[in-house]
């Protein structure tokens, strides 16, 4: 088996591998991206839902988006695409109003009050989510992390987003966010374990 460096060279031609890398989403009608997209799950299932809508999963640990790689190259995805790094400035990435929508799936909840601005849901990062979506634009966050589902809320209404959907346990709802989960999400929907889920829209 090749090693992990010549795996992922090999998949270059899935990769974003800077800003300039966009020419891609120019074929679809709608852009989304996920942030920690971890082995790529959700990101491939929402892809092969959805062939005209593009798909960017960013993910910083090279074992972890090396899955997700393989995963689109195995399925013959055209329009899903994977950042092989951390993004700390989305707006960096993606021009103003590109997007029509973030997903925040089971991010790093860093619950130490010195930790806050890591969060993804913290207030610089929703301030950067609104420049870059379209206006009626989306953030959908799940997590299995309290304090980060009522932080992620005071948060999105302070940067002046619209909170369109709320659940304490999304799979007790009708919504459709749950037809699409994580590996997490998955796993803890088979130990009963409620998953948090918000809505925001771009104003």
């Amino acid at each position: 088996m090749k090693n992990e460096s010549a795996r992922l060279a090999a998949l270059e031609h899935r990769m974003m591998g800077s800003p300039d890398d966009r020419d891609w989403l120019a074929g679809y009608g709608s852009r989304y991206l996920e942030l920690g997209c971890g082995r790529g799950h959700f990101l491939v299932a929402k892809a092969k839902a959805d062939p005209d809508g593009a798909y960017i999963g960013a993910e910083g640990r090279s074992s972890i988006v090396l899955r997700a790689l393989e995963m689109i190259e195995a399925e013959g995805l055209y329009n899903a695409r994977c950042i092989p790094q951390y993004i700390e400035s989305p707006e960096d990435w993606f021009s103003e109003g590109e997007l029509d929508g973030i997903y925040l799936n089971f991010s790093d909840p860093w619950p130490k009050a010195r930790h806050e601005k890591r969060r993804l849901t913290s207030r610089s990062y929703m301030e950067g989510y609104r420049t870059i979506l379209k206006q009626g634009g989306f953030v959908e966050c799940k997590t299995d992390n309290d304090g980060l589902f009522q932080f992620t809320k005071e948060e999105g209404l302070a940067c002046g987003f619209v909170l369109e959907e709320q659940a304490e346990d999304l799979h007790d709802t009708i919504f459709s966010a749950k037809k699409f989960m994580t590996q997490y999400e998955h796993r803890f929907q088979l130990l009963g374990k409620p998953i948090h889920y918000c809505r925001f829209l771009c104003p």
